[in-house]
This record gives structure tokens, C-alpha cells and sequence, in this order.
């Protein structure tokens, strides 16, 4: 009697470790890219930027703010200080850079490929005698073959979140400097129009009195009021300016 032999087939995962590989700390460090910006910002305007990452980050921020204008004349520069430190938009433009630093380091991780190994067909007489081995690398080949790019990009968003950053502070710090200067500047020219106004005031009702007796003629007297009417409507321009800025 002949006795056929069933095909055997036998399969089995085998993990290949891939090779190490150092990821860049400045994708691992506490607020990732942070310090990047903040060595740039102080040498070039004087001024500290913080990134308040919890809570209590940002509970001794808005102590640290309320001490510098409570009660206080408000300079340019404290303005712009307190404006780099209690800016919504600014802290997330931060951490837009802390997420960029995430995505670079996860691209930056190897993972380790899994080999499947299936023996085929062992001893089937209708076949022969054969040995069939077919290693599947079950890792996304795609994936493979772009990580180097795909890790390049990542790190190219990284640097390009840091610029953007450094960008969005220094734009702050310029924009609330002019705001400061435009209020002022409303602020004194009002102080000048109501000076100036008030002397017009004085003026105009002299001349009045001079020509109810006949010292001033009419042509004067009118050229006076003209002058203090303009002074009022420079006066009310003005006022309105302040409350814009």
C-alpha cells in the first residue's frame, strides 16, 4: 500500500532588530525648539519671551504681568514686555513648534521590520523532494523607502516652525512699540490742543470786549473766532484719536 505524505506547511514570525539610531536631542528636549527662539529674541530687542506649558506656567505669568502695570506708568518697553508675555497668539505660536518637534521625532524612530518564514511543501511526493522558503518583510515597503525623506521634511518643518516663531515675537514686540507711540502721541496732542485751546478761549473773548468798544474792528474779531472754532474741531479730532488707540 502506498502511503502519500500530506504537504506540510509551517510558518513563523521573525523580528529583525533594526539598527539604532540617535534621534537629535533638540527634538527630546523640555519645550522642543524653545530655546532656539529665545536665544534670538532677547540679543535683538532687549526683551524675554516665555512659553507656559502648564498651569502654573502661566498662573506666574499673569502675576509677574499684574506687577509690572498695576498702579504703574506704562513705558514703551514695559509695554512691549507685557505684551510678549501675555499674547495667546504668541504662545501658540510656540507650541505649534513643539508639535513640528514632535512629528521630527517620530519620524526620526525606527521601526523594527518583521520577517515571516513559511516552509512549503515538505515531502510531497508529487512535487519532490523540495524545500521552498518565502520571506515576506511584512513592514510597509513604501514607508521604507521615504523615511529619509519623510524624516528631512519633518525636520525642515521643525526649523521653519522656530523661524516662524521668532518672526510672529518680533512682529509683536514692533506692533505694540508703534501702538504705544501712536497713544502717546494722541495723548500729548491733546494736552497741546487744550493748552491752545483754552488761550483761543481767552483770546476770542478779548477781542469780543475790544469790539464792543470800538478797539477791534469786525474783520479781527471774526478772524479770532475763526481761528479758536478750528482749534475746537483740531480739540475734538484729537479726542477721538486717543480713544481709537
Amino acid at each position: 500500500m502506498r502511503i502519500s505524505k500530506l504537504p506540510l506547511i509551517v510558518g513563523f514570525p521573525l523580528v529583525l532588530g533594526a539598527c539604532a539610531t540617535a534621534i537629535p536631542g533638540v527634538y527630546t528636549e523640555p519645550k522642543a525648539g524653545f530655546a532656539n527662539i529665545a536665544s534670538q529674541i532677547t540679543p535683538a530687542i532687549g526683551k524675554r519671551t516665555v512659553f507656559a506649558e502648564t498651569q502654573a506656567e502661566n498662573e506666574a505669568l499673569k502675576k509677574q504681568v499684574h506687577g509690572m502695570v498695576h498702579r504703574k506708568t506704562i513705558s514703551a518697553d514695559t509695554a512691549v514686555q507685557v505684551a510678549l508675555l501675555n499674547n495667546k497668539g504668541l504662545q501658540a505660536s510656540y507650541a505649534n513648534v513643539g508639535l513640528s518637534a514632535a512629528d521630527a521625532w517620530q519620524e526620526s524612530t525606527p521601526e523594527n521590520p518583521i520577517v515571516s518564514i513559511g516552509i512549503l511543501g515538505i515531502g510531497a511526493p508529487e512535487l519532490g523532494a523540495y524545500r521552498a522558503i518565502e520571506g515576506l518583510i511584512r513592514a510597509n515597503l513604501l514607508e521604507a523607502t521615504t523615511r529619509k525623506k519623510r524624516r528631512a521634511l519633518a525636520d525642515t518643518n521643525f526649523r521653519q516652525a522656530q523661524l516662524a516663531a521668532v518672526n510672529d515675537t518680533l512682529a509683536l514686540a514692533n506692533q505694540t512699540r508703534q501702538a504705544w507711540i501712536a497713544s502717546v502721541t494722541a495723548f500729548e496732542a491733546v494736552g497741546y490742543l487744550k493748552r491752545a485751546k483754552a488761550t483761543s478761549d481767552a483770546g476770542s473773548e478779548l477781542a469780543r470786549k475790544l469790539g464792543e468798544t470800538g478797539a477791534l474792528n469786525k474783520a479781527n474779531q471774526a478772524r479770532e473766532q475763526a481761528f479758536n472754532a478750528e482749534l475746537a474741531g483740531q480739540l475734538a479730532r484729537a479726542r477721538q484719536n486717543r480713544r481709537k488707540n
